[in-house]
């Protein structure tokens, strides 16, 4: 659905002495129809750079891109029909009710007359502002706001959605709303980009992760990129531990290292699903009292945080 190949953005510097600034340097990208695609990243890492690119608001000053096959450059106007954008700002117009704000943005995005009031009517029901469709949306909640933001990005159906941070500035409830109807979004089969700082949110959502630095340092699945960084362990608390037991386990051929801390035992495994079983056995027959084992989980935030500081 997008690709992107040595995608790059330079903005001149502000004052003449200094350097030209580098935003998005070469970047490959390709994501695929239906995927909720994550891109992480600091402050200053590209993200909004490259969404604003990808939809076709700034033009890359190197590299070039597609999406839905449409190259960014050449078929503006046509990809910005199939795409949909929420920005950190819901930028709405306070003085027009949420019906008026839907229908006003329904016809720029060309919906057929006879579509829209349905169209609105929908997304209004559907993100649970319908009861308030005559109110202005300037007395809005920012959860309101930021749903009405939603509903503008979707009302002419978009292919793909970009998402800059969905959630931000949310209360949980308000949070949790928005990520359940990304959820019910993906299920539609729509592409969504998720530009997010919030890593619980992306590994809940995402189907694969770009860790953005200006360049690109990795892109997998959370748990690909877990295996890759950490590798698999699993853990074991034994009653007694002792000394002899850990150099057994270290004999074992299949286990990788062995680190023993307190009453547990931190066991390196190319393959745990298979490996755990005879583990387990093996500590039994030496007379060990296994009381619990598990394998070791490392979350999104430890790969993220390895990923950019270059661990």
């Amino acid at each position: 659905m997008i690709r992107t190949e040595a995608l790059s953005r330079t903005f001149p510097a502000t004052r003449k002495r200094d350097p030209a600034i580098v935003a998005v340097d070469r970047l490959d990208l390709e994501i695929r129809e239906g995927e909720v695609f994550g891109l992480l990243g600091p402050n200053g890492a590209g993200k909004t750079t490259t969404v604003r690119m990808l939809a076709c608001l700034i033009a890359p000053t190197a590299g070039r891109a597609w999406v839905d096959g449409l190259p960014v450059g050449e078929q503006d106007t046509a990809i910005r029909r199939r795409l949909g954008i929420l920005t950190e700002s819901p930028g709405l117009y306070d003085k027009l009710s949420a019906e008026r704000n839907l229908a006003f943005f329904a016809r720029l995005y060309e919906v057929p007359a006879a579509q829209r009031d349905a169209q609105v009517r929908r997304y209004l029901e559907l993100l649970g502002l319908w009861d308030r469709r005559h109110e202005l949306v300037g007395g809005f909640s920012k959860g309101m706001k930021q749903k009405m933001a939603i509903a503008r990005a979707l009302i002419h159906e978009p292919r793909v959605l970009f998402l800059d941070e969905p959630t931000a500035a949310l209360d949980p409830e308000m949070a949790r709303l928005v990520r359940d109807f990304i959820a019910d979004l993906r299920s539609e089969g729509r592409t969504i980009i998720l530009c997010t700082h919030n890593l619980d949110e992306a590994e809940r959502l995402c189907d694969r992760i770009a860790v953005l630095n200006t360049r690109l340092i990795a892109v997998d699945t959370p748990a690909n990129l877990r295996t890759r960084l950490f590798g698999r362990r699993v853990a074991v608390r034994l009653r007694d531990p002792d000394l002899a037991v850990t150099e057994m386990v270290r004999t074992l051929p299949f286990v990788q290292a062995v680190e023993a801390t307190d009453s547990r035992l931190t066991v390196d495994l190319a393959d745990p699903d298979a490996q755990t079983p005879a583990l387990v056995r093996a500590l039994v027959q030496a007379g060990a009292e296994v009381m619990a084992v598990g394998e070791v989980e490392h979350s999104l935030e430890e790969v993220y945080f390895s990923l950019v500081n270059g661990d």
